[in-house]
């Protein structure tokens, strides 16, 4: 069973938490990841995010999600022991703003941002162009699923 494990940083969390656990899920499986697998969402405030990127990534200010990979999904686990495929960093007001910019719904941005993270977790990268049109090829196909099957 793929188990979700979803935390907030910031106070009060106004945002559904349980929506994300089932769009993580749903977008995993839509990627046909193991089925003992388990992912770690946290929802942060733009100051932690910012500390994050620079710690991580070297990176000065905030971003709007990040992926830490774990284990390879692809590697084979003995008994029932699950695939820890990794954590997904989300700066809500990063996507606040960025909805504002891109004249899409908050709920759309932060969709995407964790339908991202949720790749990057299993292999997807946009390093070179054809890699990030392929990634945004299946972030656009899952997400239109998922509004159909909503």
């Amino acid at each position: 069973m793929m188990e979700i494990q979803i935390i907030s940083h910031r106070e009060p969390e106004v945002l559904d938490l349980q929506a994300f656990v089932r769009l993580a899920q749903f977008a995993l499986a839509r990627e046909e990841a193991p089925e003992a697998c388990v992912v770690s969402i946290a929802l942060v405030d733009v100051g932690e995010m910012a500390e994050l990127n620079e710690r991580y990534r070297e990176m000065e200010g905030p971003t709007d999600v990040l992926s830490f990979p774990c284990d390879d999904p692809q590697l084979m686990v003995e008994g029932d022991e699950p695939v820890t495929l990794g954590d997904i960093i989300i700066a809500p007001e990063i996507a606040e703003a960025q909805a504002r910019e891109y004249g899409q719904t908050i709920e759309a941005e932060l969709n995407l941002l964790l339908v991202h993270g949720v790749l990057h977790l299993l292999g997807y990268d946009h390093i070179e162009p054809e890699d990030a049109e392929a990634m945004e090829n299946r972030e656009q196909s899952i997400l239109a699923a998922w509004e159909i099957n909503q």
